[in-house]
C-alpha cells in the first residue's frame, strides 16, 4: 500500500470513529446551543430584542471559542491518540508507519471536530442571516477559521502528550488540562502581572511576546483584528501592533506564529512516536 493511501485509510478509520464518539458529538451539540445562545442573546442582555447580526455575534463568540475549542482538542486528541497498553501494541504492530498512523489519526480528528464546529457556527449562521441579513459576515467566517486554527494547534500539542504517554493516558489527561490551563488562563494573567512591573518599554515587548508566542492570544488578535479592526483592542495588543507597523505586519507575523505551533508539535510528537516503547 502507499504511503498516501495508508494516511488516507487511517484518517478514514479515525474520521468514522471521532464521529461515532460520545465526546465528539456532545461537544458538536454543546457548541451549537452556544452559539445560538449567543445570537440570540445579545439584544437582550442590552434591552433590546432580536437575534444579532454577524459581527456582534463573532466578537461575543470568540471567548467562548477560546475557552471551549483548545480544551475540547486536547482532550478529544489525547484519549484518541494514547490508547492503553494493548491497543497500542495492536495498533502499532500493522504494516504501516508510525508516522502514517499519527498524521491519519491527526488528520481525521481535524475533520471530526471541524464539522462539529460547522454544525454550530452554521446552525447560528442560519439564525443570524434569516433574522438579521449579511452584514458582517466576513467577521463570522474569520472567526469560524480562527477556531479551526485552534483546533489544528491544540490537537498537535495533544499529539506530543499522547506520543510521549503511550498506555498512560491519565497521564497525558492531567498533562493535556495543564496545558489548556497555562496556555488560556495563565499565560496571560502572568504576562500582565509581569508588564505591571517593568518599566514602560520593557512592559511593552512582554507583551508582544505573549501575543506571539500564545497561541491562544495569537487567534484572539488576529481574528479581533479582523472583526473590528484597532478599535476593540488592549494594551497587549495595540503594543503588538505598533511593533509590527500596523495590521498587515500584524497578521502576517500572527500567521507565522499559528503555523510554527502546527508545525513543530506535529514533528516533535512524530520523534517522540519513533523512539516510544510500545
Amino acid at each position: 500500500m502507499r504511503p498516501g493511501q495508508a494516511l488516507l485509510l487511517c484518517a478514514r478509520q479515525e474520521l468514522t470513529l471521532a464521529v461515532r464518539s460520545r465526546w465528539t458529538q456532545i461537544f458538536a451539540v454543546v457548541f451549537a446551543l452556544l452559539a445560538l445562545a449567543v445570537a440570540g442573546s445579545g439584544y437582550v442582555l442590552s434591552g433590546g430584542q432580536g437575534v444579532q447580526d454577524f459581527a456582534r455575534t463573532a466578537v461575543s463568540l470568540v471567548q467562548l471559542v477560546l475557552l471551549l475549542v483548545p480544551l475540547t482538542a486536547l482532550l478529544i486528541g489525547v484519549m484518541a491518540i494514547a490508547p492503553e497498553r494493548g491497543a497500542a501494541e495492536l495498533l502499532f504492530s500493522q504494516p504501516v508507519s508510525r508516522n502514517t498512523i499519527l498524521l491519519g489519526n491527526l488528520l481525521g480528528l481535524f475533520l471530526a471536530l471541524g464539522a462539529a464546529q460547522a454544525l454550530g457556527f452554521g446552525a447560528a449562521g442560519l439564525v443570524i442571516f434569516s433574522q438579521s441579513g449579511e452584514e458582517g459576515l466576513g467577521g463570522f467566517l474569520l472567526l469560524a477559521t480562527g477556531s479551526l486554527v485552534l483546533t489544528a494547534i491544540f490537537l498537535a500539542l495533544a499529539a506530543v502528550l499522547a506520543a510521549g504517554s503511550l498506555g498512560r493516558r491519565p497521564r497525558a489527561l492531567a498533562l493535556a488540562l495543564v496545558v489548556w490551563f497555562v496556555a488560556v488562563v495563565l499565560s496571560d494573567v502572568a504576562a500582565l502581572g509581569l508588564a505591571s512591573l517593568l518599566p514602560s518599554g520593557t512592559a511593552s515587548r512582554v507583551l508582544i511576546l505573549a501575543v506571539v508566542l500564545n497561541p491562544v492570544d495569537a487567534v484572539r488578535t488576529g481574528t479581533l483584528l479582523g472583526i473590528e479592526g484597532t478599535t476593540a483592542f488592549g494594551a497587549a495588543s495595540l503594543a503588538f501592533l505598533r511593533f509590527t507597523r500596523g495590521p498587515w505586519g500584524a497578521g502576517l507575523l500572527l500567521g507565522l506564529s499559528a503555523l510554527a505551533w502546527i508545525a513543530l508539535p506535529t514533528l516533535a510528537a512524530l520523534h517522540r512516536l519513533r523512539k516510544a516503547d510500545v
